[in-house]
């Protein structure tokens, strides 16, 4: 019978078994330089993420999304649903930022800044360890059965979870609103409630089970990054030519530097093994290189048979750092940011919304034509404000009887808060040339004085007689 030709079978994902099921990953913690680093920045991102909704600049919260009222606050400034330029700004400005950092640093932001590493690798996992033990008797626990010590920390993970998800509702209601609900019935604020409930409940699903798969399976940024680097992009990565041919158990003469160990596999909070090359499923956390680090000393070797470095360097060239695809990364970034600046320096004291009256475009009564305005005017300000309409004809030298009719003008309207009301106008026959009469619409506040004035063309019959 003739020898099979067909290659082995391989997993198709490290998390994933040949028969479908799933391999859990239960890395070896190796507490390195890379490791002590990622420590000081994760708990620094989750300070600042805790910290922000309590922050307060101007006597407004740091950052408030209120989605409810369509109002946004950043650091002491306002921003309302009409500022939608800013939000495309901020949003291109962070993608192409991301795409900078990968073209330079690889998948940098993965290992070290994406909320999904922070929180299971420093958070979610210690907290394991404290409960279940190293990896090896996490792994007994999974063959065995988890027992009460993994049931206390399913409990702990829950709680946790539940402040997780009331952080993150602080964003959208504020640390005071969320504040009066947790000492409240949840009948009482019940939306609020399930909000808070759905999102505990994804976060314990996610940190508790889903985990590596979050990076590996659900997230696309993996996928992009093979379009994002290049062969100057810093990697993580195995020196094969100083690691191989390798030899398990201790160097021998001839032989590389890797001594097949498997430190950095059982590291991995992936599951790959790096040394087969760069795989969508790195993080660039790092922790194979702080694993690889603790071995080579014990025999003899230098460090950094596993280290950040790019394919151009690992084939003993210099890497450019200012490539051709980074300034330009680089370049649209700064532009971005500058378009933001500018648009965001001065969003204004309030904005003015000019729309038609609902139904007919306008009605004739006795030889007069009235227009029905609806005027939707948004106070930015912190403070409560009195506003006056005024509608006067384009033209200056224009004698017009035209008069204005409000329910209540001025208008007062609170910080932060907008109205919409109804005003009428009410002109002459003769004032309309060919359907039209140009107006100027002009709100003013009255304390301090600012006025925002807005073109705006009362309608009225198509066959009204020339300008008196």
């Amino acid at each position: 019978m003739p020898p099979s030709t067909e290659s082995p079978q391989r997993r198709a994902l490290p998390t994933l078994n040949l028969d479908g099921t799933r391999q859990r990953v239960r890395p070896k913690l190796f507490v390195g330089v890379i490791y002590r680093r990622r420590l000081v920045v994760a708990w620094g991102l989750l300070t600042l993420f805790v910290a922000l909704p309590w922050l307060r600049v101007g006597g407004l919260p740091a950052v408030l999304l209120d989605v409810a009222q369509r109002r946004f606050t950043f650091f002491g400034r306002t921003f309302l649903a009409t500022d939608g330029v800013l939000l495309m700004l901020a949003l291109l400005a962070t993608f192409v930022s991301i795409i900078a950092v990968t073209a330079v640093w690889g998948r940098a932001f993965c290992g070290w800044a994406c909320p999904q590493t922070v929180y299971l690798e420093f958070v979610f996992r210690p907290i394991e360890r404290l409960f279940e033990g190293d990896r090896n008797a996490q792994l007994r626990r999974d063959r065995d059965g988890g027992g009460v010590r993994r049931v206390a920390k399913n409990l702990t993970f829950g709680l946790l979870s539940v402040v997780v998800a009331n952080v993150f509702l602080s964003y959208f209601v504020g640390t005071d609103t969320v504040l009066a609900w947790v000492t409240r019935s949840p009948s009482q604020h019940l939306p609020g409630f399930l909000v808070m409930s759905v999102t505990a409940v994804l976060v314990f699903a996610d940190f508790a089970f889903f985990r590596e798969q979050m990076c590996t399976v659900a997230c696309p940024y993996a996928r992009l990054q093979s379009v994002l680097l290049d062969r100057e992009s810093t990697v993580v990565a195995y020196d094969a030519k100083r690691g191989e041919p390798r030899k398990k158990g201790k160097p021998v003469p001839g032989g590389g530097d890797c001594i097949d160990c498997g430190a950095c596999v059982v590291a991995c909070p992936t599951g790959i093994d790096i040394r087969d090359g760069l795989q969508i499923e790195c993080i660039a956390c790092g922790q194979c290189t702080d694993a690889c680090n603790t071995i080579m000393p014990k025999i003899g070797k230098p460090l950094h048979l596993i280290r950040s470095t790019s394919a151009t360097e690992l084939e003993g060239k210099k890497n450019r750092t200012w490539r051709p695809r980074v300034v330009a990364y680089t370049s649209l970034v700064a532009l971005l940011l500058g378009a933001l600046f500018v648009a965001a320096r001065n969003p204004g004291e309030f904005d003015v919304t000019v729309l038609r009256g609902i139904g007919a475009p306008f009605a004739l009564q006795q030889g007069k034509v009235r227009n029905q305005l609806r005027i939707k005017v948004a106070n930015r300000g912190h403070d409560a404000a009195q506003f006056s309409i005024e509608v006067q004809p384009t033209d200056a030298h224009f004698q017009s009887n035209l008069s204005v009719i409000a329910a209540e003008n001025p208008l007062v309207i609170a910080g932060g808060a907008s109205r919409t009301t109804s005003v009428f106008t009410v002109s002459e026959l003769g004032d309309f040339t060919d359907g039209e009469l140009p107006v100027i619409v002009r709100v003013s506040r009255l304390a301090p004085h600012v006025v925002h004035a807005s073109a705006y063309k009362l309608l009225g019959p198509s066959a009204a007689g020339e300008r008196r």
